[in-house]
């Protein structure tokens, strides 16, 4: 009977330390889970903040915005044209354009001014000598103005019917504009008028002045021309572009079109904040060629990337690359 009871002791001596060690290692296991779950916790945490990072927007410094040939303009107000593209041909202006020929007949003795050079009124241009008196008389300038065509050489017979030289005042020039049949109705005189040289220059701002009551036959167009003061950027022969503004209207908050992108399906344009760059959503009104009324979205004074902004959209999506990985 002793011993069954020291048996019954041993045992319930044994269940009670298994009690014991169960709880004690139930107790280790769930601290240590309790504590691996928070750290998961805070890194993942940690994780979606930086995966909203690139919401906020790309910094670029002002020399990485240089080097990307990125162009910063202000929102605000502008004027949307409705614009006619023309093509056109500088020309000498034919009013102020003289063709200097001999009075008589007779042989060259002189030539005293070549292509190009600027000479006054009165200057001597030749001296010829005359077949019916056998005396050199002088051919001098009417005008003041530029050489831009000399037919004569030293020796050789002039003719009262021929022009040696022709001088033309370049202080002026005239622009004709090829306007095709179906633009006929559209161009008016006095309609203003944005003339690209191509020498990278600012346009030359100027008017129709002039159309022609006749078409011609070869390119099937008539001409419509702009008389501009020259500051030395025309010269005869030349070709260049016209825009003629049709109508005009003013709008209170416009950016460049260059400045309009698309991301997930929506209009944006990227505002300067600081040193970053934020994807604006936008609302887009009336636009022409080269700018677009903004609705919503933007106010005036708001900076924004507009020539090479698409090297910001590149920018949000390596990005938005990178956190996906």
């Amino acid at each position: 009977m002793n011993i069954i009871k020291k048996v019954l002791g041993y045992l319930t001596v044994a269940i009670f330390c298994a009690g014991i060690l169960a709880a004690a290692g139930y107790y280790v296991f769930d601290a240590r889970f309790t504590n691996q779950s928070k750290a998961a916790g805070a890194k993942g945490g940690h994780a979606e903040k930086e995966g909203d990072s690139h919401d906020e927007g790309v910094k670029l410094t002002d020399a990485q915005v240089a080097a990307a040939g990125i162009e910063l303009l202000k929102a605000g107000p502008h004027e949307l044209r409705d614009i006619l593209q023309l093509n056109g041909t500088v020309q000498p202006n034919q009013e102020t354009l003289v063709k200097v020929t001999p009075r008589f007949p007779g042989v060259i003795r002189s030539m005293r001014k070549r292509l190009g050079d600027m000479v006054k009124k009165d200057d001597v241009l030749a001296t010829v000598e005359s077949n019916q008196s056998l005396t050199v008389y002088e051919l001098k300038a009417p005008i003041n103005g530029t050489v831009i065509d000399r037919d004569g050489t030293l020796g050789e017979f002039a003719s009262e019917a021929r022009p040696i030289f022709t001088i033309a005042d370049l202080s002026t020039m005239w622009v004709d504009f090829a306007v095709f049949r179906k633009d006929f109705l559209k161009v008016r005189i006095g309609n203003a008028v944005s003339i690209d040289v191509g020498d990278g220059g600012a346009p030359i701002e100027a008017k129709i002045d002039y159309l022609s009551p006749i078409g011609a036959s070869d390119t099937q167009s008539a001409i419509a021309r702009a008389i501009v003061p020259n500051s030395g950027r025309l010269r005869p022969g030349l070709f260049v572009d016209g825009k003629v503004i049709l109508s005009a209207r003013p709008v209170d908050v416009a950016v460049s079109t260059n400045a309009l992108q698309t991301l997930e399906g929506k209009n944006v344009v990227f505002v300067r904040n600081g040193d970053s760059f934020e994807a604006r959503e936008i609302e887009l009104g009336n636009r022409d060629a080269d700018w677009a009324e903004v609705m919503f979205g933007l106010v005036a004074g708001d900076i924004y990337a507009a020539k090479n902004s698409f090297v910001i959209k590149a920018e949000i999506g390596k990005a938005g690359a990178a956190h996906e990985h």
